[in-house]
C-alpha cells in the first residue's frame, strides 16, 4: 500500500522536512502494520534532522507513535487486528500515517488512555522511568534538580518524582513557565534567566548541593550543573538542547568533590525486549493512576511538522505536543 510520510533528503533546518507517498509493504515475521492515529514530537527528532545524530539518507524520522493494529505479520502473538497500541523508542520514521513496526516493541494501550496521551508519552516517559529507576534510582525524601522543568520531558519526570517522594529543584527560561512546573511537582522552581541557580540550589539544599542533577539542556547548564552536585553528585547529561558538551578538563571532576559524569540513552537502556515491556507497563500503571498526567499542549497537522519543530526549537511549547496525520 501507499502513505504519506515526512522524508529528509539533506540535514538542515525543519525546511528540509517534505511529506512524500511512500510504500509500504505487507508486515514482515514478527511484524505489525499500524495506522497512526497520533504521533509523538521530541528533541532527539530535531537531532536526526539537523544532521546532529547522523543518519543514512534520504530518512524518515520520529521515534514514537499510536495507532490501530491493520494486519499482523507471521509469528505475532499476544496482538491482532484492532488492538490500539504505542511504541516509544523507534523504530525510526514515525511521521508517517501508516506503517509497519516490530510487535515486540509495542505497548497495548488500555481503554483509559487516549492515541494522543499515548503518543505524547511513551519516549519522554520511558527517559523518565530510565531516568528515575535505572541511571540513578532515586530515593524517598531526597532533593535533586531538573533543568527544563516545564518541558515535556520536565512536567512527566516531576510528577513522577513526586510520586516516589522526591523533591524536584526545577529550572525555567521564563517567569510564566514557573507555575507549569510547579503545577506538575517542582517544589521549587528557578528561573535560571534572572537567577542564580547554583546559589538557588546551595539556599534550599543548606549549602549542601544535591545527589544527582538531570540535565537535558546541555552545553549551556554543563558548568551551573556541576557546580550544584555534593561531593560523589552525579550529573546525568541527558540532551543537547543548547548545543552538545564537546569537551571538559576532567580534573574538574576531582576538584569539584570527586564527581560522577554520564551520558545515557533510552535507547541504550530499552535495548532489551523485556526491560523495555517492563518499563511500558510501569509507565502505563502510573499514568492510568492519575499520579502522572500527560499534558497534549500542542497539535499540528503532519504537514505542518515545520513550523512544529520550529516552536520546539524556540522554546516556545511547554509540555507534551503531538503531529496527527
Amino acid at each position: 500500500m501507499r502513505t504519506k510520510a515526512i522524508q529528509i533528503a539533506e540535514n538542515g533546518g525543519p525546511e528540509v522536512m517534505h511529506l512524500v507517498d511512500v510504500d509500504v509493504p505487507s508486515p514482515g515475521k514478527g511484524e505489525i502494520r499500524l495506522r497512526q492515529t497520533a504521533i509523538g514530537l521530541n528533541y532527539i527528532d530535531t537531532y536526526h534532522r539537523s544532521g546532529l545524530y547522523a543518519l543514512p539518507l534520504p530518512a524518515g524520522i520520529g521515534m514514537e507513535g499510536a495507532g490501530v493494529i491493520e494486519a499482523v505479520g507471521e509469528g505475532v502473538k499476544g496482538l491482532k487486528v484492532g488492538d490500539r497500541v504505542a511504541y516509544g523508542v523507534g523504530p525510526r520514521g514515525a511521521y508517517a500515517r501508516h506503517r509497519n513496526v516490530p510487535a515486540s516493541r509495542v505497548a497495548k494501550l488500555p481503554k483509559s488512555i487516549s492515541d494522543e496521551t499515548a503518543a505524547g508519552m511513551m519516549l519522554k516517559g520511558l527517559t523518565v522511568r530510565a531516568l528515575l529507576r535505572s541511571v540513578y534510582k532515586v530515593k524517598r525524601g531526597e532533593t535533586i534538580l531538573f533543568h527544563a522543568a516545564a518541558g515535556g520531558v520536565g512536567v512527566i519526570f516531576t510528577q513522577w518524582a513526586k510520586a516516589l517522594g522526591v523533591k524536584v529543584i526545577g529550572t525555567v527560561g521564563s517567569d510564566d513557565k514557573i507555575a507549569v512546573a510547579k503545577a506538575h511537582g517542582c517544589a521549587h522552581v528557578i528561573n535560571y534567566r534572572t537567577d542564580d541557580v547554583v546559589a538557588r540550589v546551595k539556599e534550599i539544599t543548606k549549602g549542601a548541593g544535591v545527589p544527582v542533577v538531570y540535565d537535558g539542556v546541555g552545553q549551556a547548564t554543563f558548568m551551573t550543573s556541576l557546580d550544584c552536585l555534593r561531593p560523589r553528585g552525579l550529573l546525568v547529561c541527558f540532551g543537547n538542547a543548547s548545543g552538545p558538551v564537546k569537551s571538559f578538563d576532567l580534573g574538574l571532576l576531582a576538584a569539584k568533590g570527586s564527581l560522577y559524569v554520564t551520558r545515557p540513552t533510552v535507547m541504550t537502556y530499552m535495548a532489551d525486549d523485556a526491560e523495555l515491556a517492563a518499563a511500558s507497563r510501569d509507565l502505563i500503571e502510573i499514568v492510568k493512576s492519575g499520579k502522572v498526567k500527560i499534558p497534549v499542549n500542542q497539535r499540528y497537522k503532519l504537514a505542518d511538522v515545520a513550523q512544529a519543530h520550529r516552536d520546539l526549537e524556540s522554546r516556545a511549547t511547554t509540555g507534551t505536543t503531538i503531529l496527527i496525520p
